[in-house]
């Protein structure tokens, strides 16, 4: 995907972009060193301030770049990335890093800056949610639950437009679902819910 598509999502309807569930790419970056990792424990906390969670496991690199900088991308892949995203799930970013290379560096993966964090957020993906880590040492030791409120967000206009998503004729647009072992399920048809009338 060209940047040419990414459009501002407002904070308030930032929570929209992670809100049904999909598997994202965490990148982090700290003092020249950065890395990304997929998560399919990430979800919407909250709507204004837009908060959101994420679980990283104590052994990732991506979750030490993130604590000493204090920020980090939520990136939104694609059905088109799903190689990649099985990829830097299953490959570390600590061993590439003692060799003198990262993850983007070592795969080709594209980047381009944010707004208002240093994480690089990845090329292709339909949605970014930049955030500033809320520290809470605590369930971050006890739990490795990472807290962050979205302080930009971003999505592909072709998918996501007026606070909505709209994957109708964009199939290689729609986003990941991890089950386990390296499958992935993608996202459906959408469907209008209306309310059940009063029975008596």
């Amino acid at each position: 995907m060209s940047v040419d598509h990414r459009r501002p999502v407002p904070l308030a309807k930032a929570y929209r972009l992670i809100n049904h569930g999909p598997t994202v790419l965490v990148s982090a970056a700290h003092e020249g060193k950065r890395n990304v990792m997929a998560a399919a424990w990430a979800m919407a906390l909250d709507f204004e301030p837009p908060k959101v969670s994420v679980v990283l496991d104590k052994s990732t690199w991506t979750r030490r770049l993130l604590e000493a900088s204090g920020s980090f991308v939520l990136n939104v892949p694609a059905r088109g990335q799903v190689d990649l995203v099985q990829t830097v799930g299953s490959s570390s970013g600590q061993t590439l890093d003692e060799a003198g290379r990262d993850k983007f560096d070592a795969y080709g993966i594209a980047t381009f800056p944010g707004a208002q964090v240093p994480a690089p957020l990845v090329e292709g993906c339909v949605a970014w949610l930049e955030c500033r880590l809320l520290p809470e040492p605590h369930i971050q030791e006890r739990y490795d639950l990472f807290l962050g409120e979205v302080v930009a967000a971003w999505a592909d206009a072709r998918v996501f437009s007026d606070g909505r998503w709209h994957f109708e004729g964009h199939d290689d647009l729609r986003t990941l679902h991890h089950v386990a072992g390296g499958h992935y399920l993608v996202i459906g048809e959408g469907v209008g819910g209306k309310e059940l009338p009063l029975k008596g």
